[in-house]
Parts: C-alpha cells; structure tokens; sequence
C-alpha cells in the first residue's frame, strides 16, 4: 500500500510539473529590458499571467538569448518558444508576399496601413504562412507599434525630397529597401545597422533611414544632426505564435491572452510616441534639427514604381488592388 500511494505521489508530481510546463510560455525578443519596447514584452507577460489568473505565464528572454532570427523561428515552429515578437517580415520565408507588408510610400496614412494590414487578402498570406509553419500573428498584427515612425537620420541637410537625390545612405540587404532607394535617387550603401555610426563619422555614408525611437539610443544624432520625418511606412512588432501551443489553451485562458494582448497594444502607441517626442525634444536641445517635409514627391515616385513592377509580374497576386480597396474605411 505504502509503495502505491508513494508511486502515485511520484506521478503526480511529474503530472504537476508536465502541467506547468504547458502553461509557461517561452517569449524571444531582441530588445533590451529597459528599451520602449521592452517594457511592453515585460508588461505583456504581467497580464497575461494576471489575466489568466496564473494559468499561463510568459518568460520573456529578451537580447536575442534564445538565438538569432532564423534559429529563433526554427524553436518556434518546433514549439520549443511560443512567441517570437518581431517584425513579420520574417515569415516572407513562409509566404513571400508578406514581405510586402512595410511597403514604402505605398498607404496614405497610418490608419490605411491598418485597415489593409487586417484585409482578407492579407489575413490569407498568414493563413498561408501559418499552414507551412504552424505559427500565425496573435490577434490583429498591428496593435504593437514599433517606431512609432521612419526618420532619415543625415549629415547634411535634408530640407525637401529633391535632396536625397545623390544622398549616400546605408541600406540593409533588402531588394524591396533597396530598390525603393535607388527608385528615390539616392546612392544606396549596404551596411550592418551597428557599422552606421562610424561609417557615418567617417564619410561613408551621409545618412541612415530609422524608427525615430531608436535614434538617440543608437547615437546617430552624435554624428548626423538632421533628423528628418518622412513616414517611409509603418511598422508593427509582430507577436507571432505557434499554433499548436495556442489552440491548447483552453477558452477561458486564450480569453485572457488576448486581453493582454490587445492591453499592451494600446499601452505601445501611447509609450511610443511620448517617447519619440521627449527624445526629439533631448536632441534638439543637443543641436540637433528636426524637419517633416512634403512627402508626395517620393510618393509619386513610388507610385510609378509599384505599377511597373504589377505590369511585369513582381508584386504579390492582388497587392495593388488591395491597398485600392483599404484606402476607405468601409
């Protein structure tokens, strides 16, 4: 008897451990803690925990501890991490078009982007991506705002768009990225984004296209005083989730996910942007010069781009006619 209460004691301990196990969630990132966005993955992870009255908890891992991007996105579909909360550019290697999401000059405003970021047709390039992977965004793909917007980080002045003509700026390895900025006139470098600054400092390059929110935190101003508001597009930090983790939650608990989910969404708008003007007001009062110019020039330029690349083919099934049919809400 002795020996069959221990054995049953034994294995509920291990169910006890198995069960805690399914309900901590691994959360990789590659910002530091104490960075804007940081404090959203931290804030993310108190929710969930609170709102699911402790049934699932989130270890966020913050500095890319768990790996580098495509090691990341390996653990993810092998449900070894749960969330990996980047930009969903990365699931392109699962469904090309959604590359395309961040377009430059493609949507008339933020709100746009929104509304074709949540459109059937790219809710079916998930769908795609998710039934090759089996990872999927959790929720509407926008709520976490990264940035909140593009600047053009220079040496030089940058008072119109007729002066990125010739401009020589750091690109990464990017086709689309690289592309928009030959297409926009100016002289596209690549560089490792952590080269920039001493590649700026040292002449060669003039300047960087940035989330205004990193800036200052990357010293760019030190050695690039024209900070320049173009609104290249818009970007979100993409919670992107294993399927199977998700869907064996039960209701109750994915209830209380998404609540924090959808929390932090709103929390990361209003952290962002108070945080970009309180960093521009630091910057300025550096010396540096802080310009938003007519962007319609780039814009046009653009146009006349994506219509090129839909008349031979190169776009996404449906990209054009898309970002048409979002451009009012309905």
């Amino acid at each position: 008897m002795t020996r069959t209460i221990l054995g049953l004691a034994t294995m509920a301990t291990l169910l006890g451990s198995a069960a805690f196990a399914e309900t901590t969630w691994k959360m990789a990132t590659k910002m530091p803690v104490d960075s804007p966005e940081g404090q959203v993955f931290e804030k993310f992870a108190e929710l969930t925990e609170e709102y699911t009255g402790g049934e699932l908890k989130i270890a966020v891992y913050p500095n890319e501890q768990l790996g580098k991007e495509n090691a990341v996105l390996e653990q993810l579909q092998a449900n070894i991490v749960q969330v990996y909360a980047e930009g969903f550019g990365y699931m392109k290697k699962w469904e090309p078009a959604l590359g395309w999401l961040a377009a430059p000059y493609a949507f008339d405003d933020y709100d746009h982007w929104r509304r074709f970021m949540n459109s059937d047709l790219v809710a079916g390039w998930f769908d795609t991506a998710a039934a090759a992977s089996g990872v999927r965004p959790l929720g509407d793909p926008t709520l976490v705002l990264r940035g909140p917007y593009r600047v053009t980080v220079s040496n030089v002045p940058i008072n119109s768009a007729a002066d990125y003509e010739g401009l020589k700026i750091r690109m990464h390895e990017n086709k689309i990225a690289i592309d928009t900025w030959d297409t926009l006139g100016t002289e596209v470098i690549t560089l490792p984004w952590t080269e920039v600054h001493q590649s700026i400092s040292k002449g060669i390059v003039q300047a960087v296209n940035s989330p205004i929110a990193l800036v200052e935190s990357m010293r760019f101003n030190e050695v690039a005083p024209y900070i320049t508001r173009m609104d290249e597009y818009w970007q979100s930090i993409g919670f992107m989730v294993n399927e199977s983790a998700l869907e064996a939650l039960d209701d109750e608990t994915r209830a209380g996910l998404m609540q924090a989910y959808e929390e932090v969404g709103a929390m990361s708008r209003d952290l962002m942007f108070s945080v970009a003007d309180e960093s521009i007001e630091r910057m300025v009062a550096d010396g540096a010069t802080f310009t938003e110019i007519d962007i319609s020039p780039l814009v046009d330029k653009m146009t006349a781009y994506y219509e090129q690349m839909a008349a031979s083919g190169e776009l996404p099934e449906g990209f054009l006619e898309g970002i048409d049919a979002t451009r009012v809400a309905q």
